[in-house]
C-alpha cells in the first residue's frame, strides 16, 4: 500500500498540478497587488470613487448592499483586463514568434497505414513512419 501511495504522490501530473497551484497562488498575489495599488488608484483618479461598498437600498427594512457587488464586479473586470493585456497578449505574441511556419498549400493524401494526412510526394509517413510510394505532385 505504501508503494502505491508513493507512486501516486510522485506521479508527474500530480506534481505538475501542485506546482501550478503554488505558482497560481503567487501570481494571484502579484495581480491583486497590481490592481489594488496601481490600476484602482488610476480608476479613482479618473472616475473619482474607487470604493462603492457604501451603496445600498432598503425595502421593507431589508438592506441590499449592492455596492459590495459593484466592487466585486469591478475588481473582476479589472483583474481580467490586467491578466489579458499584461499576460495573455504578451505570451501569445511570444508563442507566435517562436512557432514554426507551416506550409498550408501542400497537397496531401491519407497514409494507407494510419490514415494521417501526408504530402503527396512523401516517401515515409511522419506519423507512423511507414514507407509509402510517393505520388507525383499535380502542380
Amino acid at each position: 500500500m505504501l508503494k502505491e501511495f508513493r507512486e501516486f504522490i510522485l506521479r508527474g501530473n500530480l506534481v505538475d498540478l501542485a506546482v501550478a497551484v503554488v505558482i497560481g497562488t503567487a501570481f494571484t498575489a502579484v495581480v491583486t497587488s497590481l490592481v489594488a495599488n496601481v490600476i484602482t488608484p488610476l480608476v479613482a483618479a479618473i472616475g473619482g470613487e474607487p470604493d462603492f461598498s457604501g451603496l445600498l437600498f432598503t425595502i421593507n427594512g431589508s438592506r441590499f448592499l449592492y455596492g459590495e457587488f459593484v466592487n466585486a464586479l469591478l475588481a473582476f473586470a479589472i483583474i481580467a483586463a490586467v491578466v489579458f493585456f499584461f499576460v495573455i497578449k504578451p505570451v501569445n505574441a511570444l508563442m507566435a514568434r517562436f512557432q514554426p511556419d507551416t506550409a498550408t498549400d501542400v497537397a496531401t493524401r491519407p497514409c494507407p497505414h494510419c490514415i494521417s494526412d501526408i504530402p503527396l510526394t512523401a516517401s515515409r509517413c511522419a506519423f507512423c513512419t511507414s514507407h509509402v510510394s510517393p505520388l507525383p505532385d499535380p502542380a
